[in-house]
Order: C-alpha cells, then sequence, then structure tokens
C-alpha cells in the first residue's frame, strides 16, 4: 500500500509549477469540452476586433467627392505621405478619411492645390521653357484663362462640372479683316439641378467680362444632354416671359397681404381671416411725344412778333395817256374848291390832328397847297403785320409695372361670444372691416379696384400632416440598424462569456475532491485512511459510498477507468 501512494504521488503533476497547475486544470475537462473553450475564446476575441474595427470605421467621414481620377490619385499619394488612413466609399466616387482630421487634412491639401479640379489654371505659366515661341506662350494663355474661368463656374451650386473653349482670333490692324472673339460653354448638371434665366446671363456676362472684345451674346451654353442653354433664355425673353415680372407681382400682391392681415389681426384675432389679392399690372413701355399748333385770332390772346407799315403820296403829275399832243395837255381847272373829307369819328380842331386847310392836300405827312396847275393823283399806303404762332411740343414716356387695377377678396371668420358660440358679425363691423381693407390696399375708384368682404364660419383644419412611417424613416431605421447591430454584438458576447467561458471556468477552478484515486499495478484506494473519521463501520461505508458517488459524478471518465482497471485485473 506504501509503494502505490508513492507512486501515485510521482505521476501528478507538480503543483508548485504554473505550467503543471494549467496542465491539472485542463486535465479535467474532456477534450470537448476543451475544443469548445478554445472556440469560445476566439470567437471572443474575434468579436471584439470585429467591433472595435468596425467602430473606427464608422468614424470615417467624406474627404472629397467627386473628383477626377488624376486628382484622386494626387490627393492618395498625399495621404500616403501624411500617414492618414483612407478608404473608398461603397460607389468609389468618395475618399474617406477618420472624422477629426477631416479639416486639417483639407487645409494641408489645399496649400499643395489639391484638388485641382480636373483642369489646369494660370499655373500653366509658372513653370515656362527657355525659348518657347511666342505661339507656344499664346496657346498656354488661353488653356489658363479657359482652365481658371472653368474653376469659377464649377463653385456654382447646381454646376458639377464646367469646360470653357475659347475662340480668340489673331489681332490685325486692318478693320474690315478684323473678327470679333466668341465662346462655347459646356455644363455637367447635377442630377435634377436647372439654372434659370438669371444664372445663364450672369455665366455669359462672366465668360464675356474676362476676354477682351467679347459680347454676351457671342457666348453659347450648353448642358450634359446638348441643350443650348443660351438659346431657351433668349426665346424666353422675346417671347416676353420674363420671370423678374412675375415675381414683382407675386411681390406687390404679397405686400398687399400682409398690410390687411396687419390691420386685421389684433381686431379678429391671428387665423381669424383670410386674404387673397389679384394685381394686373402693366408691364408694357411707350414712348410720346406732341406738338400742338392753336389758331391765334382771340383779340385778347393776340401776340404781334413785328408791325411794319408804309404810306407814300404824289402831288407831281405823270403823262397818262396815249403819248402826243394831245395827251401832254394841262387838265381843265376845277369849278369847285377842292377840301379833303373830316376822319370820321374826328371832331374838327382835335387835339392831336391838324384841321385841313381849303386848297392843301396832307396825305401820308406830306401837305401841299393845291395850285391850279395840278392836284395829288397817286397814294400808297403798305402795313405788315407778324404774328407769333402758338406751338407746344409735349414728351411723355410711360412708367414700367404700373397697377392698373387691384381686387381683393377677404373672408372674416365668425366671432365667438362669451359662451363660447360663434356669431356672425354685424354690418356695422363688416362696413368698418371693408373700409379698412380699402385704406390698405390703397383703393382708387378710377383704377377700378374691387374689394369683396365675406363673413362665415371657418372649417376646423385637421392639423396632422402627412408623416414618414417609423420603419420608413431613413433615420429611424439606421438608428435601429446600429441598435441591432450593437445589440446582437453583446448578446454573442454574453452568451460566450456566461454560458461557454464561465461554467468552463468554474469546471478548472474547482479543488480536487476529498478522495481521490491511486492506481498502481491493478490495485486501487477509494478511501484515504488518513482523512477517515466515524466511530462505527456503518458511518465509514457509508461516507466511503458518497465520496464515491460524488468522484463518478464529477469525474466519470476516472471511475470509467477504474472499472475498466478492475475489470482487467480479475480477468488476468
Amino acid at each position: 500500500m506504501a509503494a502505490t501512494g508513492t507512486q501515485a504521488t510521482t505521476d501528478l503533476p507538480n503543483a508548485d509549477n504554473p505550467i503543471g497547475r494549467l496542465q491539472s486544470a485542463l486535465g479535467r475537462l474532456t477534450n470537448q469540452q476543451k475544443i469548445l473553450l478554445a472556440v469560445a475564446f476566439a470567437a471572443v476575441i474575434a468579436l471584439i476586433v470585429a467591433t472595435s474595427t468596425w467602430i473606427k470605421q464608422s468614424d470615417f467621414k467624406i474627404l472629397f467627392s467627386n473628383i477626377s481620377e488624376r486628382d484622386g490619385g494626387a490627393i492618395i499619394a498625399a495621404l500616403d505621405q501624411m500617414n492618414v488612413p483612407y478608404k473608398f466609399s461603397e460607389s468609389g466616387g468618395a475618399i474617406l478619411i477618420p472624422s477629426g482630421r477631416v479639416n486639417e487634412v483639407r487645409l494641408r491639401l489645399a496649400t499643395q492645390g489639391l484638388p485641382k479640379g480636373g483642369g489646369v489654371g494660370f499655373e500653366l505659366m509658372e513653370n515656362q521653357k527657355f525659348g518657347i515661341s511666342q505661339f507656344a506662350e499664346q496657346i498656354n494663355y488661353q488653356r489658363g484663362l479657359e482652365g481658371e474661368l472653368a474653376r469659377t463656374i464649377q463653385s456654382i451650386g447646381a454646376v458639377q462640372a464646367a469646360r470653357v473653349h475659347l475662340a480668340i482670333p489673331k489681332p490685325t490692324v486692318f478693320v474690315r479683316e478684323e473678327m470679333k472673339p466668341s465662346a462655347s460653354v459646356l455644363l455637367n448638371l447635377y442630377a435634377g439641378r436647372t439654372l434659370d434665366p438669371a444664372q445663364i446671363a450672369g455665366i455669359q456676362n462672366l465668360v464675356a467680362a474676362s476676354v477682351p472684345n467679347l459680347a454676351a451674346s457671342s457666348v453659347t451654353l450648353l448642358d450634359q444632354t446638348g441643350t443650348m442653354l443660351s438659346h431657351l433664355k433668349s426665346k424666353l425673353m422675346e417671347a416676353g416671359l420674363d420671370p423678374t415680372q412675375v415675381k414683382y407681382v407675386q411681390e406687390i400682391e404679397a405686400g398687399a397681404i400682409k398690410r390687411v392681415e396687419d390691420i386685421l389681426s389684433p381686431i379678429l384675432g391671428r387665423g381669424n381671416v383670410r386674404v387673397q389679392v389679384a394685381a394686373d399690372v402693366d408691364f408694357s413701355q411707350s414712348e410720346q411725344t406732341a406738338e400742338t399748333h392753336r389758331p391765334n385770332t382771340t383779340p385778347p390772346d393776340i401776340s404781334i412778333r413785328s408791325q411794319q407799315t408804309s404810306e407814300s403820296a404824289s402831288t407831281t403829275p405823270s403823262a397818262q395817256g396815249v403819248p402826243g399832243a394831245l395827251s401832254n395837255q394841262p387838265p381843265v381847272p376845277a369849278t369847285a374848291p377842292l377840301t379833303q373829307p373830316p376822319v370820321a369819328g374826328t371832331p374838327a380842331g382835335a387835339a392831336g390832328t391838324q384841321a385841313p386847310v381849303p386848297g392843301q392836300i396832307n396825305a401820308a405827312g406830306v401837305q401841299a397847297p393845291i395850285t391850279n396847275v395840278g392836284q395829288p393823283i397817286n397814294t400808297r399806303k403798305d402795313s405788315t403785320i407778324n404774328y407769333e404762332v402758338d406751338r407746344t411740343i409735349r414728351h411723355t414716356k410711360q412708367s414700367v409695372g404700373t397697377v392698373k387695377r387691384l381686387s381683393a377678396a377677404v373672408v372674416v371668420n365668425h366671432r365667438r361670444d362669451a359662451k363660447g358660440a360663434m356669431k356672425a358679425l354685424s354690418d356695422t363691423e363688416l362696413k368698418q372691416i371693408n373700409d379698412l381693407v380699402k385704406e390698405a390696399l390703397g383703393f382708387s375708384q378710377e383704377r377700378g379696384d374691387s374689394v369683396s368682404v365675406a363673413n362665415a364660419p371657418f372649417t376646423a383644419v385637421e392639423t396632422s400632416e402627412f408623416q414618414i412611417p417609423l420603419w420608413k424613416d431613413p433615420q429611424v431605421f439606421a438608428l435601429i440598424k446600429d441598435v441591432l447591430t450593437y445589440a446582437a454584438i453583446a448578446a454573442i458576447g454574453f452568451y460566450l462569456v456566461f454560458k461557454v467561458i464561465m461554467p468552463l471556468m468554474k469546471t478548472i477552478m474547482q479543488p480536487p475532491p476529498a478522495a481521490s484515486s491511486r492506481h498502481l499495478g491493478g490495485a486501487v484506494d477509494i478511501v484515504d485512511e488518513e482523512e477517515e473519521r466515524g466511530p462505527t463501520a456503518a458511518e465509514a461505508l457509508e461516507k466511503k459510498l458518497e465520496q464515491a458517488r460524488d468522484l463518478a459524478q464529477q469525474d466519470p471518465k476516472v471511475v470509467a477507468n477504474i472499472i475498466k482497471d478492475w475489470t482487467g485485473a480479475n480477468a488476468g
């Protein structure tokens, strides 16, 4: 029996050696338990590594997107030099880096001129070769100008990419042979984006202002589908479809509505009035010039510019009749004295006049005596008067955007009384509201404005708006996905730790049984006689049986080996 105990002690591992203790602990596990423990440890380590890697990857943000292949290669090379980790998006159109270094990397790449936008600019002129020809310099300048214009156009929100082609003719000293420059611009717009006429005109003027002697009408714009945007803009303008006019009308209507609501809301309460205004605006342009001549015949309105009067009288006889002896005879003396009749309305001897003297003539300032030889036979009086001509010139230019007519419709809600019941407004209140609306609109009867005020109860409007279901909301879906991912990781880790590893560790770390089996040459001592206690043999036997049952439950393999050894020893 002593030899047997010594041999058993020699076969057991050394308890003081850590490796021996580990081998002794692992020896208590079956082969399946050992495999399960190794798999569980490997799964936990893999889960931890995958989770940390996934968390780090989810912290990546976009550095640049929609860049050319040349710029992408230059950016990747710069990131490698800066030791910045990067990856590509699933579509391959974006470069992702850790979110904490996005701003820093962008600034550092900007100092290197990255990204360049897929084209060259005036940096092409920095590295000029010695002895380059003037033609090559002109070509490089034109390429640089085209690249700079393309970069500027790409800064517009709706433009994804742009290409500019300039046709600059060679200057000449002959005016007849001089040709004007022209330009073509190809725009690649983002999906679902368009350019309004104002933006098209802005791009045309931008290019025209960058090239000498280039007119905006000589700049042609096309989009990626080949549609001529500049032609569309000119057609709309020629047809009179100016969006600025529509916007001006909307501003007039919105201003009128706001004025009416601001003056009625304090009286009726906010939400108890609805206003709609329609404005008829005249955008026609006309100029008128009128020249008017009125007759100048009314005595009070007569204006004399100049007046000239001429009178003459002659008392020298002149030859009359047929020349000859008979015609040269003097006239026969008059038988009665010749006197000048007085002027009508002028009394004889009046002041400023001279009474006729018998035997004298007074005509045209000439006063001479009448002789027996002859009398005045020739008088002449000429009078010329120039009057001012009445002339009026009027130049009229009609203003653009004149309001021709305003029409307003106002609906007022019923008033709520003290008991909470809805009650219609009185005629006096409606008239006051009508007058206030007219004053707020600037009502004009001559212009033909109209205002209609109605009082009616408002129908309760459902405030619930259409909402996307939670299970269709992208944000909620992403949140649920993340929660489920973390929950699955936690569940797997919990199962591996508490259901696989912990039970196996308990099996490994539990203390050895009080009674251990010792085998030597087919003999087995089940009871340690030094630890036996009990006054009687029956109690000792019962205790031994209990220890044997515990050993069989804890180490069934050992018990099986013992029984096998017994069977083999008896057979031998």
